[in-house]
């Protein structure tokens, strides 16, 4: 199949413990294509002031070059209010809303997708938001808490405000990451809404990007996470660039893992760059023996083995093949 060459906008969805400041820099330099860096969330609290943790992944000298969005989680409009403010000051052009989160810990306290299970909560802090918002602020969302008949009602609230983009992964709370999409819930969104969309889901490959390109044409963007992570030339050969090749892999490992080393003490190094290598080695032929090889690790000379051995054995395939938990 040829490659798509398209004026589709992508963006690299945020993951906790992996797309931190460190991995988005090294990756923004190495490969082209990604339009947006969704940073991981942070959560605004009443004290109306950024934690040193946060500060270290969105404060300017961090991303400098780098298109990052940051991320709020959170239920309260006056929180998410100081927030957005301080961002601005720090000259962030946007900021992106998380109603997606499916994690217990967080839907617990009525943040998240939680927010979906709660539509007059909802209302509260979107009205906040967007009448005191110096910023365009965007969404992430599901298309529900237990059911996908609750994104008829999610629509008729997102259509009375001036959301600048909703990006939808069309997958309940409940639902987590497992089963498939419910595509024809995006499809609603299309037939509902007038503001652009942006997908995100199950987008593991170039032909799972295709795919959906054909099926709504008239999609802004795709959101891509693990399938970006496992191929990070993925969005670069979408837009017509080179696709992924084990010399260009080996090199941005290499690069990442010295930026880890430069900033983290060992075990934390160790943690991040084997939560990488777990998506990645999926793009090889037989992974299972390597990645449990690198699940095993507990030092980085044992994890560098195993990386030398994956790249000196096995070739890379077009389509990652990811493994269960």
């Amino acid at each position: 199949l040829g490659r798509v060459v398209s004026v589709m906008h992508y963006y690299f969805a945020p993951m906790e413990g992996v797309t931190g400041a460190v991995y988005r820099r090294t990756h923004h330099e190495f490969f082209s294509g990604v339009d947006k860096y969704f940073m991981p969330f942070i959560t605004p609290t009443t004290n109306e002031k950024l934690t040193p943790r946060q500060k270290r992944d969105v404060l300017p000298e961090y991303n400098e070059g780098v298109p990052a969005v940051p991320q709020l989680l959170t239920k309260s409009a006056a929180d998410c209010v100081w927030a957005v403010n301080a961002l601005h000051d720090l000259g962030y052009p946007e900021v992106n809303l998380n109603l997606g989160c499916p994690s217990g810990t967080v839907t617990a306290k009525g943040k998240g997708s939680g927010l979906l299970a709660d539509v007059p909560a909802l209302e509260r802090l979107l009205d906040g938001v967007f009448a005191r918002s110096p910023l365009p602020v965007s969404i992430k969302t599901r298309i529900g808490y237990t059911r996908p008949d609750e994104f008829d009602r999610l629509l008729d609230v997102f259509a009375r405000y001036p959301i600048h983009e909703l990006i939808i992964h069309p997958r309940t709370r409940v639902e987590f990451y497992k089963g498939t999409p419910h595509r024809e819930a995006f499809a609603k969104a299309h037939a509902a809404l007038d503001r652009p969309l942006c997908y995100n889901g199950d987008l593991f490959c170039e032909e799972d990007c295709r795919e959906l390109m054909r099926q709504f044409p008239n999609t802004r963007a795709l959101m891509l996470g693990r399938g970006l992570i496992a191929n990070p030339a993925l969005a670069q050969s979408l837009g017509g660039g080179e696709a992924l090749c084990k010399a260009s892999l080996r090199t941005f490992h290499d690069r990442l893992l010295a930026a880890y080393q430069a900033k983290y003490p060992a075990h934390v190094t160790l943690g991040r760059m084997r939560e990488i290598a777990k998506h990645f080695v999926c793009c090889f032929d037989a992974p299972e023996k390597p990645r449990k090889a690198i699940r095993k690790a507990t030092r980085i000379e044992a994890y560098l083995d195993a990386i030398d051995r994956l790249f000196a054995e096995h070739e890379l395939n077009e389509t990652p093949r990811f493994i269960a938990e």
